[in-house]
């Protein structure tokens, strides 16, 4: 049986930490093959939803241990009980399916509240064109609440990139200077609603790609927050 030594987390790891029992119950039901070992704090054991992690991993003969000084090393959070060492992994996006593409995240909240969101608008399909965040730091996997082990991405060198994996996307383009309002969009599928960085948003280029759209908003604002946004459109095109 193979386990990795357990450290603080470096982006260079094959490996990563999901914190917190809800995050680790997302993890056993839904990448429990990824899984190397899971970990508790002493105190925390009667804690809620720590039995049912116990049960889970007696069944999937998941090593488990309890060892108070590891977990309090590694934690990126005080009062964290339990923690799930697993393999870093990618599982590709699928065709026909609609899409989110995120141009060159940057915000390790932004990105793990983005993907719990996508599950809440029933998205299961994320396109990463890089550079970006690491999709594996605790954090993100933190701020996913577990949402992460239930969503299928992969990462793309270039918007091109995946136009030319995915040529049948309806493309929409999220930008200020958007031609048409969200209120006033069909969202045609199977559809791609593409965000871009926290601080650049997508350049011009973008608007010759599909039908760009934007979310009106007072002028006492420059911009919504990526997350904000991200959501408010998930949101339109599941109700549309």
């Amino acid at each position: 049986m193979y386990l990795p030594k357990i450290k603080k987390y470096q982006k260079k790891f094959d490996y990563s930490y999901a914190f917190g029992a809800y995050p680790v119950l997302e993890l056993l039901k839904n990448k429990k093959e990824e899984i190397y070992s899971i970990y508790f704090k002493k105190e925390g054991l009667k804690s809620e939803g720590i039995e049912e992690i116990k049960e889970l991993s007696e069944k999937g003969e998941i090593y488990t241990e309890v060892n108070d000084r590891l977990v309090e090393k590694i934690s990126v959070k005080e009062n964290t009980y339990v923690v799930g060492v697993f393999k870093k992994y990618e599982r590709s996006i699928e065709e026909n399916r609609n899409h989110l593409v995120l141009v060159n995240p940057s915000n390790k909240g932004n990105l793990g509240t983005i993907i719990r969101t996508m599950l809440g608008f029933n998205f299961r399909d994320l396109a990463i064109i890089e550079p970006s965040v690491d999709i594996f730091d605790p954090m993100v996997v933190r701020a996913t609440m577990g949402g992460l082990f239930g969503i299928r991405f992969q990462h793309f060198e270039s918007i091109e990139k995946y136009i030319k994996k995915f040529p049948k996307q309806n493309l929409y383009p999220f930008m200020l200077n958007g031609e048409k309002s969200i209120q006033e969009v069909v969202f045609k599928k199977p559809f791609s609603i593409i965000q871009g960085n926290e601080s650049t948003g997508l350049d011009d280029k973008y608007l010759q790609l599909g039908e760009s759209v934007y979310i009106p908003s007072s002028k006492d604002i420059d911009s919504l927050n990526l997350a904000i946004a991200t959501g408010i459109s998930l949101w339109e095109a599941s109700k549309k």
